[in-house]
């Protein structure tokens, strides 16, 4: 039986890597790597880092075409279903016809698989169509909502209150009821300009875990504006961001 692993890799720093996750990569036959045509350099060059240091020197590499999405879709769900069917096609291309009988495949996965992420979904709608067969194992990873708190010395709780992760669409449709705590990921928009933000504090961070790692944290009505100019200056000169942000309510 083929065996496939999904494994996170941290945030951006190669010293969050697991010792479980280092492990995984040295039994591992074949690297798939989906990316896109605007792929980014330094992504993709810390992974080939982490399998210099950990992979075996047989390792292959399998890479496949990212399918394109609309960002800005009208039916959003429908959207993304139609996307990761899409994606699921050339996973289950490259698994076909790279990963041999008895042999390891793995994809390496940026923060945490767990955390809007789409391989484990992805995976369970290939076994589903029956025609390629696998068993999996998912390694969690650090995530960079952990990273984020780390880096602002913070607890993403507070005493006795729950927190929530969100997203930006679905920030700029209203603050999550019943917390004051809420991280935003996967937020293209800056969503943390359409809130009120008179007793909110923010800690954003950007490029997490790497040398280009960017902080700024503060009351939200004053340092908005400069999360705004340094993003864009990041943006400007890398191609690319990543980022997310804790939203904080000031209680009493």
């Amino acid at each position: 039986m083929r065996k496939i692993y999904v494994i996170g890799i941290g945030a951006g720093d190669p010293d969050q890597l697991t010792l479980q996750a280092a492990k995984a990569i040295g039994r591992t036959d074949v690297f798939f790597l989906l990316d896109k045509g605007e792929a980014k350099e330094s992504m993709i060059e810390l992974r080939r880092k982490m399998l210099k240091a950990y992979g075996r020197p047989s390792r292959r590499i399998a890479e496949g075409r990212d399918p394109d999405r609309n960002r800005a879709p009208a039916d959003y769900e429908g959207t993304i279903a139609d996307w990761r069917h899409r994606r699921s096609e050339v996973t289950e291309a490259l698994i076909s016809e790279h990963l041999l009988d008895e042999e390891t495949g793995a994809f390496l996965v940026w923060g945490d698989p767990s955390l809007y992420d789409s391989t484990i979904s992805i995976l369970d709608e290939i076994l589903a169509r029956g025609a390629t067969t696998f068993e999996y194992e998912v390694i969690p990873g650090v995530s960079s909502v952990s990273t984020l708190a780390a880096r602002h010395k913070i607890g993403l709780n507070r005493v006795g209150q729950p927190f929530q992760v969100t997203t930006g669409r679905r920030l700029a449709e209203e603050w999550p009821a019943g917390v004051d705590d809420v991280v935003v990921m996967l937020d293209a928009h800056q969503t943390f300009g359409t809130v009120d933000g008179a007793n909110v504090d923010i800690f954003w961070g950007a490029y997490l875990g790497t040398e280009d790692e960017l902080l700024v944290s503060g009351p939200l009505d004053e340092v908005a504006d400069e999360i705004r100019r340094v993003r864009a200056e990041a943006r400007e000169r890398h191609g690319w961001i990543m980022d997310t942000y804790l939203l904080r309510r000031r209680q009493g």
